[in-house]
């Protein structure tokens, strides 16, 4: 499929400027591109003194990258946001009555909608969480919905990030960079702020603090370190929110509540941001080799004693295969027809989804249930034959691992090449917020651009960059 078969989000199917654009468009052909081309640079030396980078796992040479940013930004406007809004917010209601559905009476189960061994067997499913109630009912405190357009209204989810969604950071070190080189951009284009997020994460945080805490919740971001591919954004919302950085050594139970070591002593923490996985997070309870989480923190936690954010267990609501089972679980937990659509999906598990499968490689992208960063996929239409063929081994040794998508024509949005603008693949990870307050979806979010000429892939581990995302008022 060539690129102009795509949708472009600035010049539609046939070379027609959308609405959202226009204004913007106006001012970019007023500029002079060698002045642009110098904007392009300044900002890759504001993200280099800031530090911005993410680790590359699997590689010996230099692990940290710089991510690559391009000026020119994605534009959506007010009504296209509306839309997306409503469904990613009737999304997020749906997973978190799926969670505590599935560790409490299993009503979606007894009523025959998800079969129960793909709860039982489910390597997400956290036995411990049975019959836990966290503070406030919210297991989901922190949710990234990962988003792709195909057409000026058709919007489909890709995946969802339920553990710990990253990316916040970029989205907020984005908008800074073009505040500081554009400024009047943002008031001529009505632009909606995203500036806030950190102090909105800190409120709903707080929000979620559990019956123990006194009415000023200590709020904690648990990191498992410096060598982990997040730790700049861990560092980064600490920093914002203005609350501790804490690793697990910091952290120990006393007198029944979670204590962080200060000057003064142990201090209890009443909610705990952590960016830890769930075998990683209790020795005592989980892996016993972990040095990463604290002894005992489970038990606090079931005691009702800290909250956790996001709750343990809560990485089962975005387990690839259960992602298959989507519209029926938004359907069973809200009585209503889901707002977005999933992305057709063949559940490798299921005889018949795995012949359909080993038959049309070459034409779909296969993805391991538990898989993430863009690591262990298939992309058929770009595969080697002795990909495909690898694939197909991997396939018939463990069926239940992967699921298939079709290869979907991803939006397009231009990029600042050397050559002029250019169409790039493009995605969305709106960033949700949900407390017993209520849910709230930053207006915006991460837009990952594949840079490559063709590629669909937008990870920056595979060599994708980042976007401002702009959201338009009314």
């Amino acid at each position: 499929m060539s690129e102009t078969q795509y949708f472009d989000e600035m010049w539609g199917h046939d070379e027609t400027l959308r609405q959202p654009y226009r204004q913007f468009h106006d001012w970019l052909h007023r500029e002079n591109p060698a002045d642009l081309r110098a904007k392009q640079r300044e900002a890759e030396e504001l993200f280099r003194l800031t530090g911005i980078t993410f680790n590359v796992y699997g590689r010996t040479e230099a692990e940290e990258r710089l991510i690559p940013f391009d000026i020119i930004p994605r534009i959506i406007s007010a009504p296209e946001w509306t839309k997306l809004s409503r469904g990613i917010e009737q999304r997020v209601r749906a997973i978190n009555a799926f969670l505590h559905d599935i560790y409490h009476r299993q009503e979606i189960i007894r009523a025959g909608r998800i079969p129960k061994e793909m709860i039982s067997r489910n390597e997400a499913f956290l036995p411990h969480m049975i019959g836990v109630e966290p503070p406030g009912g919210i297991y989901t405190h922190i949710v990234g919905i990962d988003l792709v357009r195909t057409g000026p209204g058709d919007f489909y989810v890709l995946e969802d990030n339920a553990r710990t969604p990253s990316g916040v950071s970029y989205m907020l070190e984005n908008r800074e960079t073009m505040l500081q080189m554009f400024p009047e951009l943002f008031s001529q284009n009505r632009v909606q702020p995203v500036q806030n997020y950190p102090t909105d994460l800190c409120r709903s945080l707080a929000a979620c603090a559990p019956p123990a805490a006194g009415s000023q919740p200590v709020v904690a971001v648990l990191t498992p370190g410096i060598y982990n591919s997040a730790y700049f954004e861990h560092a980064f919302l600490a920093d914002q929110m203005g609350v501790e950085l804490v690793e697990g050594h910091d952290l120990r139970v006393v007198d029944g509540r979670v204590a962080m070591r200060t000057t003064q002593g142990y201090q209890p923490v009443d909610v705990l941001y952590r960016r830890v996985d769930d075998d990683f997070l209790d020795p005592m309870n989980f892996n016993p080799d972990s040095q990463l989480g604290v002894p005992g923190i489970m038990d606090v936690y079931r005691a009702g004693g800290i909250t956790i954010a996001n709750a343990p267990g809560t990485g089962i609501a975005d387990d690839k295969a259960i992602y298959s089972y989507m519209p029926e679980i938004v359907e069973f937990y809200t009585g209503e027809r889901p707002l977005l659509e999933n992305v057709p999906t063949w559940r490798c598990s299921d005889p018949d989804d795995l012949a359909h499968v080993l038959e049309n490689l070459g034409d779909l992208v296969v993805k391991e249930v538990h898989g993430s960063g863009g690591y262990g996929m298939l992309i058929g239409p770009t595969a080697t034959k002795a990909e495909i063929a690898g694939f197909r081994k991997k396939l018939k040794a463990r069926p239940g691992n992967y699921i298939a998508q079709p290869t979907l024509s991803l939006s397009t949005v231009p990029i600042f090449s050397r050559q002029g603008l250019a169409p790039r693949h493009v995605d969305l990870r709106p960033f949700v917020l949900v407390s017993p307050e209520g849910i709230r979806v930053t207006p915006g979010g991460l837009t990952r651009v594949a840079l490559k000429k063709g590629s669909l892939v937008v990870n920056s581990s595979q060599g994708g960059g980042t976007k401002d995302t702009w959201v338009l008022g009314d």
